[in-house]
C-alpha cells in the first residue's frame, strides 16, 4: 500500500510515494541514494544506521519511513558545508576515529547526538557509555572516543547545540 510522504532530508524538501512497510533507513539509501547511512544488522543494535529526526539521533532500521512524515531528518551527508568537513567530522579524520568506516557515519551522529544532550559536560567515561549502542569491530573505540571529546570542543561555545556549528 503507497502512502504519499513529505520530509525534509539534510535541508531538502522531498515528497513521493513510499509502500507503508519502508524503513527509514531504506528510503535514505535506495530511493533518495543517500548511502552513507549504513545497515549493519537490521536489529537496531549496531548504531551503523544512526541519523537525526527534528535533532535527536535515532537508528533508521527500527523506523518506518512513514514515521518521519513532516519531520527533519539530518543524514552524514548533511553535515559538511561542500568541501569544509563539520567539526565532528574533522574531529573523527584528526583522531583517526575510524579504521575501515563503516560505522563512522553512525558513530558521528550519536557523537553529535552527546553534544546536544550534554554540551561540554562530555567526558570519557560518559562518551564510552552512550555508545554502547554504536558498534565498531576494527579500532577498539579509543580513538572515537577521543575523536567526540575533541568535536565537542571544536563546536565551539554554541554546543551543546548543532546549529550554530553548520
Amino acid at each position: 500500500m503507497a502512502h504519499s510522504l513529505s520530509l525534509t532530508v539534510n535541508g531538502t524538501a522531498v515528497s513521493m510515494k513510499v509502500d507503508v512497510r519502508t524503513l527509514l533507513v531504506q528510503l535514505l539509501r535506495d530511493e533518495l541514494r543517500l548511502t552513507g547511512t549504513h545497515v549493519g544488522c537490521d536489529t537496531s543494535q549496531c548504531g551503523a544506521c544512526t541519523v537525526h529526526v527534528d535533532g535527536e539521533a535515532i537508528k533508521a532500521c527500527a523506523v518506518l519511513a512513514v514515521q518521519a512524515e513532516g519531520r527533519e531528518v539530518l543524514t552524514v551527508e548533511g553535515l559538511a558545508a561542500g568541501d569544509t568537513l563539520h567539526p565532528m567530522q574533522e574531529a573523527f579524520r584528526e583522531h583517526h576515529g575510524l579504521q575501515c568506516g563503516f560505522c563512522t557515519p553512525g558513530m558521528i551522529l550519536a557523537g553529535m547526538d552527546m553534544v546536544r544532550r550534554h554540551g561540554h559536560a562530555l567526558d570519557e567515561h560518559t562518551v564510552r557509555v552512550e555508545l554502547e549502542g554504536n558498534i565498531c569491530r576494527c579500532t577498539g573505540y579509543h580513538n572515537i572516543v577521543r575523536a567526540i571529546i575533541a568535536g565537542v570542543r571544536s563546536m565551539g561555545p554554541a554546543a551543546p547545540g548543532i546549529a550554530a556549528a553548520e
